[in-house]
């Protein structure tokens, strides 16, 4: 099931992430450290029953990512950012490598699983992708249980939102003019899978100028899963930025930016949505497996590592499956909540 510590290799299974952005370890306690290790072990879980049960690839990546919507530690579903308004507004979607199906919706408030909708996009809507009322009632249609907006807003993520509203008022920058901090350094480790190996967390500390901080977009979730039939499918699900102002729409839910498969791998992104959407990253990944005949692992490498760090403030990891099972996690911040999990149904995850 292993072939070695930094390149797993599962015959059929599933790779997850809670997103980037983790909390500073001063900040993380033994109990919330615990929480969210055993919140990402429980999404492995529900994915790998409905593998190991005969269920499909989207079967798997949607199970597993309702845990982690469902929990009030991650930003999707309960517990999204909240945007200027004070209201949760999500996106996710979801593609099938084989045909290239997909399904996307984003400025959702009331779904209580965007990824579920997002689904029946892919299988039950001649469109591709729909947003704010439009989706709503698609998913009414549907018969996708919904909660007033308030169900999902939770005291951190409102801790989160007057946090940036305060830096906001301090004048502090917009995503698209803000670079890495003058006291910050460059990386000198970098993500590849294994605890304790990452790079300075350059999303600050919250002060006055920080250009973000973890609470602004750590969270977001997603899932890439291989099934017994070997179809390769990939889904993310998000509530995006904390202070969101006009309609802003992330990564996630864009096909090829946030979330892409093929018949060659399967990618779940998340970070900074702006830079992942600017550089294409999901496709990216699998452009270059196509066009340049990498691995899964460089095509990440590059991407994440080369391609993004260049950038300064293109924050942010990507969890991968390729067709032959290898496993990819990777990451340029300090951690990315993390884990995967292969025939034998015994959880791995990580945080820092």
């Amino acid at each position: 099931m292993t072939e070695s510590p930094d390149r797993p290799r599962v015959g059929w299974g599933l790779v997850i992430h809670g997103g980037v952005g983790v909390l500073p370890r001063a900040r993380m306690s033994e109990d919330l450290e615990a929480a969210y290790r055993t919140c990402l072990a429980d999404s492995l879980g529900a994915g790998h029953r409905a593998l190991a049960g005969g269920g499909s690839a989207e079967d798997s990546v949607v199970e597993a990512i309702r845990v982690m919507e469902d929990s009030p530690l991650f930003n999707a579903g309960r517990g999204s950012n909240l945007d200027w308004r004070g209201v949760a507004s999500m996106d996710a979607s979801i593609m099938r490598g084989p045909d290239l199906g997909a399904g996307a919706v984003s400025a959702v408030t009331d779904v209580r699983s965007p990824i579920d909708l997002a689904r029946r996009v892919m299988e039950d809507c001649p469109h591709v992708f729909l947003s704010g009322e439009g989706a709503e009632a698609f998913a009414r249609e549907m018969g996708i249980e919904s909660s007033p907006n308030e169900w999902f807003v939770t005291p951190r993520r409102l801790e989160a939102l007057e946090a940036a509203r305060a830096r906001e008022a301090e004048g502090d920058a917009t995503p698209n003019t803000v670079s890495r901090p003058p006291d910050v350094p460059a990386a000198e480790g970098k993500g590849n899978g294994r605890d304790d190996v990452g790079r300075p967390d350059v999303a600050g500390t919250g002060g006055a100028g920080d250009p973000l901080t973890p609470e602004d977009f750590a969270g977001t979730v997603g899932a890439v899963a291989l099934d017994r039939e070997g179809r390769i499918v990939a889904g993310t699900s998000t509530g995006g930025m904390a202070n969101k102002k006009w309609g802003r729409i992330g990564d996630s839910p864009v096909i090829g930016s946030g979330t892409y498969a093929s018949t060659r791998c399967g990618v779940s992104c998340t970070g900074w949505g702006e830079y992942f959407i600017r550089n294409a990253v999901a496709h990216d990944i699998d452009a270059r497996m196509e066009y340049l005949g990498v691995s899964l692992a460089e095509a990440a490498r590059q991407v994440i590592h080369d391609k993004l760090e260049s950038q300064l403030t293109g924050l942010g990891g990507i969890v991968a499956l390729d067709a032959e099972g290898h496993v990819e996690l990777a990451w340029n911040t300090a951690g990315m909540y993390r884990g995967w999990v292969g025939p034998g149904g015994v959880p791995e995850v990580g945080i820092y």
